[in-house]
């Protein structure tokens, strides 16, 4: 303390704010190793998972398990998630396939042919059942049906998945990829117009992410060059989706399902912005902007019914918010235990902020933003109004996504994701390591870096190997 000025001793001394953490990570670095840790929740002929409820019944290859919980390991938690849904696994996939991982000789990648034999016998399953169809969303680790909904965004989005990764594939597996899209186009042909249980399996009726999906499958097998013939039915589904999507704006926000139950405090529902995703809606959609600024403010806004307390801490740090699944949600992993006002979510979050990136992509793209009477609410949350450039408006959405996702690693458990975060005290909650919680973080840094994303041209370009 030789010479120290006195003025900056004791209670004189400056305050100084240490510089958190979070606020050095580096997401590109840290998406890497959640990839690692994703990859985890994926079997293989050397990487089996046992079945909590029948001991000595091991996984067969290319399970995608939606986390490894069950009750007897994850206190607080009455629901088992050591099953493969559809969604999940084809979301799964489709980040394996652009994640760049280094391939066997001859181009392959063997947990990617793993999938896609696993699907098939799944596929197949469903085909020999008598109760379910291909729409059915869950089955064991072994590939036989699981009693569950049919959820018809499943075989679209799985399709999406093997176009995506068809050549990273064998020829052998090719054959087999081709015919799980054959046999889901033929199905989705049939049911588009149908009412089917929604994204997060509370209510049968008209979804607009079933539907979303569903175009954007419609969309990308019409133009597919994998040797897939595209019906005649094809351009009237894409016609037909387009026009019903539309039908789901109230004056305010686009509705989740349409013509199902009584469904209180539904909207607005993040699986709106999940359908740019995943689905065929463009960020650029004023009317979802509408609905996006509804979204984050039900959840942020301090004078908000459905605030979550602990968006407000998270915003002296620059961080946040986090975005739950809908204003009246109640589930937290323990559905004995119902929670009024329900929880953030990793995943929610995570596809918020992609939605932003992409929304930033297409200003940066565009030189325009897209602005009118719907958008306004949502631009002027982040400063921006007339005024604006298309260089400030991409700048503040990179920035409010980076504090999402940064939010997202401050509340995690040593870097591992659950499905939840606790929304008073941000603490993880609901089971444990979601695969889908590391999937859609993959997704939004892959959008933040304008990477070749899932809703480009499916990589398959190379043709058949032998």
């Amino acid at each position: 303390m030789t010479g120290a000025n006195p003025a900056h001793i004791g209670a004189n001394a400056p305050t100084v704010k240490p510089r958190p953490a979070f606020a050095q990570t580096d997401l590109v670095a840290l998406s890497r190793y959640f990839s690692l840790l994703m990859m985890r929740n994926i079997t293989s002929d050397g990487y089996v998972i046992e079945d909590p409820t029948s001991p000595g019944v091991f996984s067969a290859p290319g399970c995608v398990i939606a986390a490894p919980s069950y009750p007897a390991n994850t206190p607080g938690v009455d629901q088992d998630y050591v099953f493969n849904w559809v969604r999940d696994g084809a979301i799964t996939a489709i980040e394996i396939a652009l994640a760049g991982l280094l391939p066997v000789p001859g181009g392959v990648l063997p947990s990617l042919v793993d999938y896609v034999n696993f699907a098939a016998l799944c596929q197949a399953n469903a085909k020999n059942s008598d109760t379910v169809t291909l729409g059915h969303a869950c089955f064991t680790i072994t590939g036989e049906v699981r009693p569950w909904s049919e959820q018809n965004d499943g075989p679209a989005i799985q399709s999406i998945a093997i176009l995506t990764l068809f050549d990273q594939l064998d020829g052998a597996t090719q054959t087999i990829a081709k015919q799980l899209v054959q046999a889901n186009l033929a199905y989705l042909l049939e049911v588009y117009q149908n009412k089917t249980t929604n994204l997060w399996e509370e209510y049968e009726g008209y979804s607009f992410f079933a539907r979303a999906v569903q175009l954007r499958f419609f969309r990308e097998i019409s133009t597919n060059t994998i040797g897939i013939a595209v019906p005649v039915g094809v351009a009237d589904a894409i016609s037909w989706l387009e026009s019903q999507l539309a039908t789901h704006w109230n004056g305010q926000l686009y509705v989740s399902i349409l013509d199902a139950a009584d469904q209180a405090g539904y909207d607005a529902n993040i699986d709106i912005v999940s359908s740019v995703c995943y689905g065929g809606i463009e960020p650029t959609d004023t009317k979802l902007l509408a609905t996006a600024a509804i979204l984050r403010r039900q959840w942020a806004d301090p004078s908000s019914s459905n605030y979550y307390p602990v968006n407000g801490a998270d915003a002296a740090n620059g961080l946040g918010p986090l975005l739950g699944r809908y204003p009246g949600d109640h589930y937290d992993g323990d559905v004995a235990a119902p929670v009024a006002g329900g929880h953030p979510w990793a995943l929610c979050t995570a596809n918020f902020a992609e939605f932003q990136y992409r929304l930033a992509n297409a200003i940066d793209s565009s030189g325009a933003i897209a602005l009118d009477q719907f958008s306004e609410p949502f631009f002027a949350e982040l400063g921006l109004g007339a005024s604006s450039s298309a260089a400030d408006a991409s700048a503040a959405l990179r920035a409010s996504s980076d504090a999402m996702l940064r939010a997202i690693v401050y509340h995690s458990d040593h870097y591992e994701l659950s499905e939840q975060f606790d929304g008073t005290v941000g603490y993880e909650k609901s089971v444990r390591n979601l695969t889908w919680s590391y999937a859609s973080f993959l997704s939004a840094v892959r959008a933040r870096a304008a990477a070749p994303a899932a809703k480009s041209k499916p990589r398959n370009s190379r043709g058949p190997k032998s």
